[in-house]
């Protein structure tokens, strides 16, 4: 494993994602159980998508006291079919939600009646249960959640809000076999802004192979703003980014 520093964002590399994936896992729990050992409850966000299944699967093995975790995700497509395995509510449930005894699961619903009264739901949610750990991951056009650069913002006012994706982000879901084709990929969804995600006083971010190799760049090299939404990670206090051998390719050790 080697590590440095950027700016604020400590960086740890990996031989593989296996090993990156363990990592994740045992920095994850170790602070969970540092965190219950002075709280009652501990809130987590958890990011859904294929380069978090290292770390999900290595997580659920922990010796966690579960029943003290209050679950939540980041984003959700509008208007997929409730029961579709795309969604990533149901992503989590079937990788990480349903394999360990969370004390609740909040998912956000993106089939609701109104989208803005969903927002003002799962923001309120939020509010109630402080994060006091969110695990994301990068983009391949450096978004965090589904805040891609043109919507991203720093000083966003809302904590969840709906957004239109970019082609970049849906091609990724292209990518990431989660569809055949880019025309079945959502245009729309609710995403958790980036004060939301960047509030929690711990950032763990899972990105592995070589699919994210240039986001990783844009992440180290860019100057930070809006335009490379994850290079905000740069400026948190508490923030490590998890890398395997290939998504870090582009970068200088």
């Amino acid at each position: 494993m080697k590590e440095f520093k950027k700016d604020n964002l400590t960086v740890k590399v990996f031989e593989n994602r296996t090993l990156m994936g363990e990592a994740v896992a045992t920095v994850v729990s170790e602070k969970i159980n540092e965190l219950l050992s002075k709280q009652e409850f501990v809130n987590i966000i958890f990011g859904a998508a294929p380069s978090q299944n290292d770390f999900f699967s290595a997580l659920v093995q922990k010796n966690v006291a579960w029943n003290k975790i209050n679950a939540f995700h980041m984003d959700e497509y509008l208007n997929l079919d409730a029961d579709a395995p795309q969604g990533f509510g149901n992503f989590l449930k079937a990788h990480l939600f349903t394999k360990v005894p969370f004390n609740s699961v909040n998912y956000i619903n993106g089939n609701a009646t109104d989208y803005k009264t969903e927002c003002v739901r799962y923001s309120d949610l939020l509010t109630q249960f402080p994060t006091d750990i969110v695990c994301l991951g990068i983009g391949e056009n450096t978004h965090l959640a589904f805040n891609d650069p043109h919507v991203a913002d720093l000083n966003d006012p809302f904590l969840v809000k709906r957004v239109d994706l970019d082609e970049q982000c849906r091609n990724q879901q292209v990518n990431d076999g989660c569809f055949s084709n880019i025309n079945q990929v959502p245009t729309h969804a609710l995403t958790l802004t980036l004060p939301a995600l960047l509030k929690a006083p711990y950032a763990v971010c899972t990105v592995p192979t070589d699919k994210k190799a240039q986001a990783v760049y844009h992440t180290l090299v860019e100057g930070v703003s809006d335009k490379f939404p994850s290079t905000h990670l740069r400026n948190h206090p508490n923030a490590t980014l998890f890398l395997d051998d290939q998504s870090s390719t582009k970068i200088t050790l």
